[in-house]
């Protein structure tokens, strides 16, 4: 090799084509991570966010109230994360998110309790609900009609917690809020006053009719036991919303009139599950005006 060859650039070697395969698999592990701290039912946000959203608006936004929503969407990444734990029998790859978002929760909920001792009111329901939640998973179940009973109760009372706080409470109220709870006065007067308690009935009407609504266009399409006892769920809802107030009668109305026509459509064609979702978020989303419009 001559002096003038060994000064000339070298060139490169020609890299080896990655399959497709290879490919997809190196990119899958990031993905994957991405996907273990984000909840892979994004409906689930709309059950979770919609009470407290309304109680907002009907209570009077505050800077405590919206701490206590915060803490709240904590809350949720720390239920689904727990979940998935819960589910994978303790699998280390889910402990990372999980231990991430409780201690935000706790940071951001500790300051909170301090604060607003009277909050620990709700604390026994919602350690029930939550220990629901996680044998649901530990059973592989958390699609059972139980285990979505616990997650539409736990939301459903959310403007409940949040009354106390709230820009239009009476000094009694308030004092409920920041007074550690006796065993004499576990829920004092004004615990389930108005609207907090018209809030909370409408939100598990409504969010219980959409788990049933769900599983009769899904999960157990076509089981006539499922889609009657969705239809007698609407009647009642529909029923009781007018005896009401005209605005959450007009809403079970909407509710059931969804419930109804869109099973019978399918019977006779095929619905995409896309398309279910796609009719519940527009339900969801008039349901939410027409019940904020009930109460304020």
């Amino acid at each position: 090799m001559t002096k003038a060859d060994s000064m000339s650039p070298r060139t490169p070697p020609t890299p080896k084509p990655v399959s497709a395969p290879k490919a997809a698999t190196r990119t899958a592990p990031r993905f994957r991570s991405r996907r273990d701290w984000l909840s892979n039912e994004p409906g689930a946000w709309a059950i979770v966010l919609m009470p407290t959203l309304s109680a907002l608006f009907a209570c009077g936004p505050t800077v405590t109230t919206c701490w206590l929503a915060v803490a709240w969407a904590c809350c949720y990444c720390v239920q689904f994360s727990d979940a998935r734990w819960f589910k994978s029998r303790f699998r280390t790859r889910y402990v990372r998110p999980a231990l991430t978002y409780l201690g935000a929760l706790g940071a951001i909920g500790m300051p909170f309790v301090v604060l607003h001792p009277g909050v620990l009111r709700w604390a026994p329901l919602y350690i029930a609900l939550a220990a629901g939640s996680m044998l649901g998973a530990w059973m592989r179940r958390e699609h059972s009609l139980w285990a979505n009973a616990c997650a539409v109760l736990a939301s459903s009372a959310m403007p409940l917690v949040m009354q106390p706080y709230g820009a239009h409470v009476t000094p009694a109220m308030q004092l409920n809020g920041d007074t550690l709870p006796s065993v004499h006065s576990w829920f004092p007067e004004g615990t389930f006053a108005q609207p907090a308690l018209m809030l909370s009935l409408a939100y598990t009407a409504m969010l219980g009719g959409s788990v049933l609504f769900v599983k009769t266009m899904i999960r157990e399409r076509g089981k006539w036991t499922y889609l009657t006892a969705s239809w007698i769920w609407h009647a009642v809802i529909c029923t009781a919303g007018f005896a009401a107030s005209p605005w959450l009668g007009a809403a079970g109305a909407l509710l059931s009139a969804r419930a109804v026509a869109m099973p019978l459509v399918a019977r006779v064609r095929r619905v995409p599950a896309k398309t279910t979702g796609i009719t519940e978020s527009i339900a969801s989303l008039l349901c939410f005006v027409l019940i904020i419009c009930a109460v304020i």
